[in-house]
C-alpha cells in the first residue's frame, strides 16, 4: 500500500496567510479558496469589498486545479483547442487556480478571484510557495 501526503488545517492556514499578504501587496481584494485533492473546501476567505460571486469562482478554480493536478490556466488554453473541456463537471477553465503538488502528488488546489486573472494566479502561487517552496509551484 502506498502512503501519500494530505493537507492539514495548519497547511491551509499557512497558505491562506501567504495569499492574503500577496493580495495586499498587489492592492486587490479577492476571494481565496483552498481545497483538497477531491475538491472539498478546506478554507475560504472573502476579503472586504470583493463581490459575493468571487467566492464561488475561487472555489471552482481551486477545485479544477486540485482535482486535475493542472493549473486552471491549462484548461483555459485547452478550451480554445477543444470546447468539450467546458463540459467537464465542476471544471472552471479560468486562470487563477493552481494545484498544490507535494512529492509528485497533487494534494489540493488554491483558487483566487477578484483581481485580473494573471494577478489571481500570482496570489494563488504565493500560497503554494509558502507551503512547498518557490520552485514547486
Amino acid at each position: 500500500m502506498r502512503m501519500r501526503a494530505c493537507l492539514t488545517e495548519a497547511d491551509a492556514v499557512t497558505m491562506m496567510a501567504a495569499c492574503r499578504r500577496e493580495a495586499d501587496k498587489q492592492g486587490y481584494a479577492v476571494s481565496i479558496a483552498i481545497v483538497d485533492d477531491g475538491g472539498a473546501l478546506l478554507r475560504l476567505e472573502r476579503m472586504d469589498g470583493v463581490s459575493a460571486t468571487s467566492a464561488t469562482v475561487a472555489t471552482r478554480k481551486a477545485g479544477t486545479a486540485g482535482t486535475t493536478g493542472k493549473p486552471s490556466r491549462f484548461w483555459e488554453e485547452r478550451v480554445g483547442e477543444r470546447q468539450v473541456f467546458l463540459t467537464f463537471p465542476g471544471n472552471l477553465p479560468i486562470i487563477g487556480g493552481v494545484p498544490i503538488i507535494h512529492e509528485g502528488d497533487c494534494v489540493g488546489g488554491i483558487g483566487v478571484s477578484g483581481a485580473p486573472s494573471e494577478i489571481d494566479e500570482q496570489i494563488a502561487l504565493a500560497g503554494v510557495s509558502a507551503l512547498v517552496g518557490p520552485d514547486a509551484a
